[in-house]
């Protein structure tokens, strides 16, 4: 392709500052041919639901060419579709759509590794001497015969595996199958810049940067440092994998990736409107490194943070501590916050366990999360308020959960279909007799169709907030400022211009009251929380959220 696609979207490149994006797994949206698995087509059928929702954008989790040993996450091939998925006429067919709506396109680059089915690295493995010999990170053994050194993978294991044909080891920092690139090689980086205007040429608006602290590797293969037992914590690796003993010093988070993060970032500045957001997965300098990759205008627009992925529960003190810290460590930076998504349990389940009223709970989460400072990421099913799917061992597809269960049950909870219709074969997600994982039952119950209509459902609460929010560019943009915690209520302001809003929330199964700040409040409507408020205090009932404006 010669030219830019046009699009019918403003040309605002600070649209992203703010927005609401909507993850879509695209092997669980919408199956569209009956093979148990969702794809291109399906998601375009389904954008519908996107637009209606009031989200922003779409992120779309990769569907190029793979053997889906990680379901995507292993490229085979950069510039193309996986047939599974569809053609690239039916991705054309999806950012027309997706346009017509006014939704904007993010699709998910992953440039630290490949699979080893790319043509690249077939070449490179094929000897020591040809042209793509170094686009791969290769190294000789030891004397005795092991690992140049003490890497390890986030799968398990030694991040080094050996190559017979050449006679060398090779670095992967997820699966053996996923070889990394040596982006210390000029030609890679080219090659993936290249591979990035193919997209950007064909219309998308943006991109989710798989690891983007992963790039590059220490050259002269040092060993990590250990790290002590009270530093160590299950961010990035669950708890029963070595790979929380070390301190990632050496083979990530390498300095040499702020220069190629910019020369991706002036390739994005050849087309007008996109955006960028770089995940970092680390949970020991995860902001530091955000605070790096965001600074000074010339890197990403923001960056995917995994503070509110973790395990620890959400309580007012967690919020207001993640974004103190997210001030200090990124004062130029802006965050993508998710409570979600297709790595992690799913917040309502990993939260919520002991909570009576999943509903109430799910709502009020939603509204901290939309009007957090930063953007905001909704993963599919979230609006629904889906919990975790309890997936048997004999049906488990993910190779993570495969090799530590039962301690770790991998990442398929939360990686089931999509369900559109509770009375409907399949939930409406396909009309196969078998869909690549299992559709609980309990999810069938809270289908879009159920919810839709409902004034008191989950799905019409998102709707009704997230066009509240529209309402209130401070939520979007502004400034955020917490009040001292009153017990379990949770209180901020946000602030643009001449709009100061309120925003409490009582994040506990409770009643609570608190006091409203000095000044003269308004109460908002339309947010779709009822509370009461005596003599300057707010009565805010289990889960309730409070928004007024300063008169």
């Amino acid at each position: 392709m010669n030219a830019v696609v046009p699009s019918p979207l403003t040309a605002d490149k600070d649209w992203w500052r703010g927005a609401v994006i909507y993850q879509i797994y695209p092997r669980s949206y919408q199956d569209s041919n009956g093979d148990g698995i969702g794809d291109l087509k399906g998601i375009t059928a389904r954008l519908q639901h996107v637009a209606d929702l009031g989200a922003d954008a779409i992120w779309i989790s990769p569907f190029f060419v793979s053997p889906m040993k990680d379901f995507g996450y292993d490229v085979a091939n950069y510039i193309d579709v996986d047939p599974m998925f569809g053609s690239l006429s039916d991705f054309d067919g999806l950012i027309a759509e997706a346009h017509r709506l006014g939704i904007r396109v993010m699709i998910d680059l992953v440039m630290s590794h490949s699979s080893d089915q790319h043509a690249w690295f077939v070449e490179s493995r094929s000897s020591r001497e040809n042209p793509k010999s170094d686009w791969y990170v290769w190294s000789d053994p030891k004397p005795d015969g092991t690992p140049p050194n003490n890497w390890l993978s986030i799968f398990g294991g030694s991040a080094w595996h050996w190559d017979p044909t050449r006679m060398q080891y090779y670095m992967h920092n997820f699966l053996a199958s996923q070889p990394d690139l040596n982006l210390h090689n000029p030609e890679v980086q080219d090659a993936l810049l290249e591979m990035t205007r193919f997209w950007l040429l064909r219309g998308v608006d943006g991109f989710r940067l798989d690891t983007i602290n992963f790039y590059f590797h220490d050259a002269q293969l040092r060993d990590n440092p250990s790290l002590a037992p009270e530093r160590r914590n299950a961010d990035t690796a669950p708890a029963v994998n070595p790979y929380n003993f070390q301190e990632h010093i050496y083979d990530k988070n390498r300095p040499e990736n702020i220069e190629f993060i910019k020369r991706f970032r002036a390739v994005l500045d050849e087309f007008p409107a996109i955006a960028a957001v770089g995940e970092v997965g680390d949970s020991q300098r995860g902001l530091e490194i955000v605070g790096e990759y965001t600074s000074g205008g010339d890197k990403m627009q923001m960056c995917y943070a995994f503070e509110f992925l973790a395990p620890e529960p959400l309580t007012p003190l967690r919020v207001a501590a993640v974004q103190d810290a997210f001030g200090t460590a990124a004062p130029e930076g802006w965050a993508c916050w998710a409570f979600s998504n297709h790595d992690v349990i799913r917040h309502l389940s990993r939260w919520g366990a002991d909570v009576v009223d999943r509903e109430a709970f799910a709502k009020m989460l939603a509204a901290i999360l939309l009007t957090q400072r930063g953007s905001a990421c909704i993963y599919q099913g979230e609006e629904l308020g889906l919990t975790e799917a309890d997936i048997a061992f004999d049906d488990l597809q993910d190779p993570y959960g495969i090799q530590f269960w039962p301690e770790f049950k991998g990442r398929d909870g939360c990686r089931t279909p999509m369900v559109w219709d509770g009375q409907a074969k399949q939930a409406g997600f396909s009309t196969g007799d078998k869909t690549w994982l299992p559709i609980p039952v309990e999810h069938s119950l809270r289908a879009v169709n159920v919810q839709l209509g409902q004034e008191n459902s989950v799905l019409e609460q998102y709707r009704r907030f997230l066009a509240f929010r529209r309402l209130h560019p401070s939520f979007a943009k502004g400034a955020i400022a917490f009040e001292p915690v009153e017990g379990a209520v949770l209180r901020y302001t946000r602030t643009l211009g001449n709009e100061t809003v309120l925003c409490m929330f009582n994040m506990s199964g409770a009643d609570a009251t608190a006091n409203l700040p000095a000044g003269e409040w308004q109460p908002l409507e339309g947010h779709g929380f009822t509370n009461i408020v005596i003599d300057n205090t707010v009565q805010l009932p289990a889960w309730g959220a409070y928004f007024a404006r300063h008169a």
